[in-house]
């Protein structure tokens, strides 16, 4: 399987995991989070097999997130519709994401990557 690096190009948090994967030579399929949101059955793939809570993967830092009022929304919601709620607009969804074969990272800590 190909690496898939899921970003938001104006991101800080991104552009230093992107620099760190060039650095450490590991090759990757590029992909904009909002302009390629990842889909309701990727998601459920992916949420499936990192292992995290769904709640992990909400971007709770974020201007959408807030609006929406999420934090108290959550509570109530399935994890179906939770799931849609992501594929709805990648700016929900904590970044960057990089999903290999050997797991699946929800945002950067480098000494978590190493594992690459």
């Amino acid at each position: 399987m190909k690496n898939i690096f899921i970003e938001y190009p104006k991101c800080s948090t991104c552009k230093k995991a992107k620099r760190w994967l060039e650095e450490n030579h590991i090759e990757f399929i590029d992909r904009n989070i909002t302009t390629e949101t990842p889909t309701v059955q990727e998601l459920t793939e992916w949420v499936k097999n990192s292992g995290q809570e769904l709640k992990k993967w909400f971007n709770t830092s974020g201007l959408k997130y807030k609006e929406l009022n999420l934090k108290d929304k959550l509570v109530t919601m399935s994890d179906k519709e939770k799931i849609e709620l992501l594929a709805s607009d990648g700016m929900l969804i904590k970044r960057p994401l990089l999903i290999t074969d050997k797991g699946i990272f929800i945002g950067f800590k480098e000494e978590i990557w190493k594992v690459l």
